[in-house]
């Protein structure tokens, strides 16, 4: 955005209103300055209430965690197997969402707690949290949903634009990323350290090397604890507690990967070019957080499980915010929206799933075809006319 103006890339090729043609510069900054009084009131009123949540949320995650491993030691019994399978799914996705991710954040480090702060704190993940905070805090909450700098828009492995040229190798979109899903931690992890940019050159750089091993050491801690020790103290049990910890890994990467792709990918979300942040004014980054998110409707269970990552516009306009207070100003920011004509993006959690898988399984055919179009192109032309049909309706801006 610049001026007070936008080369927003949208989400949809045929779709053409600008999201902000009827915003004035004067009304961009407004809203900045509408938002820095929402921040500010809540940031002030932070007190002894918000420390309570925080630690109680850690007490009962780890409770809940020591209590799903305590049955698993009997995991030989198909009940124990399901209750600690369960609990452990439920703890790990409590540890990641809503301590880990909002811990790192630093939206507890107002507290002065050393055990509670983003300088100190580790997760239950084979990603380092140094490594998380410089690719999602820095880089993904800077350049929110830019094309070519967010690399959380599909990892580096997806087609996530209209805009973006479309190649035959995008057709297995929907497969690889249901693989990302599946092991989301480790997906994560390679992000982190753009294993595929910096693989080539790893012996020409020691300091990514040394960030590679990091990571290498981190795995093997995670893969140690979940898959050597808890299934040894189970004795004759290993297998089926080895098992347990297995699935609730991947539980809690379906979770975790469910609700990150609900954040920036469901219909209506919208996109942005490089250029479309030169000079980029405080109003027009908190435009750009509001264009580029979307929320989850539920309940308050809901809502924890996400990480309050269900108030995925609020986080980023807020992002070392307590998450707990995201709820408490959602009427405000929605209030915002409307008054100024903006949409605001938000579904259940069903309808937000389908939505972001309908985007990764369209965006993996030439824009404007149909995957009934594209299998009958394919059967009746081949690969070259899928390519021809893909060059006559590639995007091209106004």
């Amino acid at each position: 955005m610049t001026g007070g103006r936008s080369e927003v890339v949208h989400t949809r090729v045929n779709a053409t209103d600008d999201p902000i043609a009827h915003l004035t510069p004067e009304d961009i900054e407004e809203i900045g300055r509408e938002l820095d009084e929402i921040r500010a009131s809540v940031m002030d009123d932070l007190g002894e209430s918000d420390a309570r949540y925080i630690r109680r949320m850690i007490t009962t995650q780890r409770y809940l965690e020591m209590g799903s491993r305590a049955v698993l030691l009997f995991s030989g019994n198909p009940m124990a197997w399901v209750a600690g399978t369960a609990g452990l799914s439920v703890a790990k996705i409590l540890d990641n969402m809503e301590i880990g991710h909002n811990i790192i954040h630093g939206q507890w480090d107002w507290m002065r707690d050393p055990k509670i702060h983003s300088s100190v704190w580790e997760w239950d993940n084979v990603t380092p949290a140094d490594h998380w905070k410089n690719s999602h805090n820095k880089v993904h909450h800077t350049y929110t949903n830019v094309v070519g700098h967010d690399n959380d828009l599909g990892y580096g492995i997806m087609r996530v634009d209209d805009a973006q040229k479309w190649y035959p190798g995008y057709l297995i979109q929907p497969v690889t990323q249901f693989i990302n899903a599946t092991f989301f931690e480790y997906g994560i992890a390679a992000y982190d350290l753009e294993l595929g940019k910096n693989w080539p050159t790893r012996h020409d750089n020691p300091q990514w090397r040394a960030e590679a091993k990091k990571v290498v050491n981190k795995i093997k801690k995670q893969a140690a604890k979940d898959y050597l020790l808890f299934p040894l103290l189970s004795g004759p049990n290993f297998l089926s507690t080895l098992a347990a910890n297995f699935v609730s890994n991947i539980v809690r990467n379906y979770w975790t990967h469910s609700v990150i792709m609900c954040g920036h990918f469901p219909a209506g979300v919208k996109t942005f070019t490089k250029t479309s942040i030169d000079g980029e004014t405080r109003g027009e980054w908190y435009l750009r957080q509001m264009l580029g998110s979307a929320n989850i409707s539920g309940s308050k269970a809901m809502h924890i499980a996400t990480g309050n990552l269900s108030y995925q516009i609020e986080h980023h306009l807020f992002p070392d915010m307590p998450s707990r207070r995201y709820q408490e100003i959602a009427p405000r920011i929605q209030a915002l929206f409307d008054r100024y004509g903006l949409d605001y993006v938000t579904g259940p959690l069903h309808r937000q799933v389908g939505s972001a898988w309908s985007e990764i399984i369209r965006l993996s055919l030439p824009n404007d075809t149909s995957l009934r179009q594209t299998i009958q192109i394919l059967a009746t032309k081949g690969m070259k006319g899928l390519k021809a049909r893909a060059r006559a309706t590639r995007f091209r801006p106004a």
